[in-house]
């Protein structure tokens, strides 16, 4: 069934999209979702498609947004989820963020203008890490070191071209620090919080999107995209979340160790990921990775080159 067919599908068959003016395929993202904005009395709303099988994994999904809500988070709101049995389909609807991506968006800002909403960025996520795991939950530590592991002996089996140059001295920083992990707090991970899934309108932060990768964890482990990704686009805003995380202060060395920590161990999986889904990408994704390595000099610094420039 064409996109197109399943837009009118969603539009004939459920009773909230009746009445609408418009809806609109989003084209961007690794999510094997289909998403369309609709609108409806003037109001946007996101409409998300995903094989019935999922339904659990979203349904989940949907939970923490709803969950999101009584933490005051700035991100959409759940308005419904439900099934098509017959066409073996799931959806749901939220509310639509408006604004624009902060990876276009952050650069037509003043630096000052890209740290203070980064401040905001890092104070939403702070909002987000005050939902605990349920208790019967699985250590983070134990969860976090089978997948590492599971990712080395992907990785370790890779051919020589794939893997990184020099890998010995970020592998074994990562093997000296992996007994930091013993004991962390686990609480809620949005997992995937970078400057690609925030929206930012009329130079202030609007909202989070995109919980589809949440997790449960240690709460550092959500910074590692700003090293990743975020700190790319723009290095204030990376700042400004990281402090703004911290009440406006500078965050602790544990800190800085445990999101070294995870940085250097994504480097692992990242190799791993991109060649599974990806492969065409390879090129870009080795380029960050060896970026991230430079400005840690191979980790044997814990902060990286821009932080520490800035705050000369």
């Amino acid at each position: 069934m064409s996109n197109s067919m399943k837009a009118e599908l969603f539009l004939r068959e459920m009773e909230f999209l009746q009445g609408r003016s418009r809806i609109e395929k989003i084209n961007k993202g690794y999510s094997n979702d289909l998403k369309f904005i609709v609108e409806k009395n003037g109001v946007l709303y996101l409409l998300k498609a995903f094989a019935l099988e999922e339904l659990t994994t979203k349904q989940a999904e949907y939970d923490a947004i709803c969950q999101m809500q009584k933490f005051d988070v700035r991100c959409s709101k759940p308005i419904t989820i439900g099934v098509l049995p017959q066409e073996n389909l799931g959806y749901m609807v939220l509310t639509y963020v408006e604004g624009e991506e902060a990876t276009d968006a952050l650069p037509t800002y003043s630096p000052d203008i890209q740290y203070t909403i980064g401040l905001e960025a890092g104070a939403e996520l702070a909002k987000m890490h005050s939902w605990h795991a349920p208790a019967a939950s699985e250590s983070w530590h134990d969860r976090k070191l089978a997948k590492h592991m599971r990712y080395m002996d992907e990785y370790s089996n890779l051919p020589s071209e794939h893997r990184i140059k020099d890998e010995k001295r970020f592998l074994a920083f990562i093997d000296r620090h992996l007994h930091l992990m013993k004991g962390r707090p686990n609480v809620f991970q949005h997992d995937d919080f970078h400057v690609g899934n925030l929206i930012i309108k009329q130079g202030e932060f609007a909202g989070v999107i995109d919980f589809n990768r949440m997790d449960w964890g240690d709460p550092v482990h959500d910074f590692l995209k700003a090293g990743m990704f975020s700190s790319e686009v723009s290095i204030p805003f990376t700042i400004g979340q990281i402090k703004g995380y911290h009440g406006n202060r500078e965050p602790d060395e544990m800190f800085w160790t445990l999101y070294s920590l995870y940085l250097a161990m994504s480097i692992v999986s990242s190799v791993v990921w991109i060649l599974k889904v990806k492969p065409e990408e390879l090129g870009i994704m080795r380029s960050k990775l060896e970026r991230v390595l430079e400005e840690h000099d191979h980790f044997q610094s814990t902060i990286p080159s821009w932080y520490l420039k800035e705050q000369l």
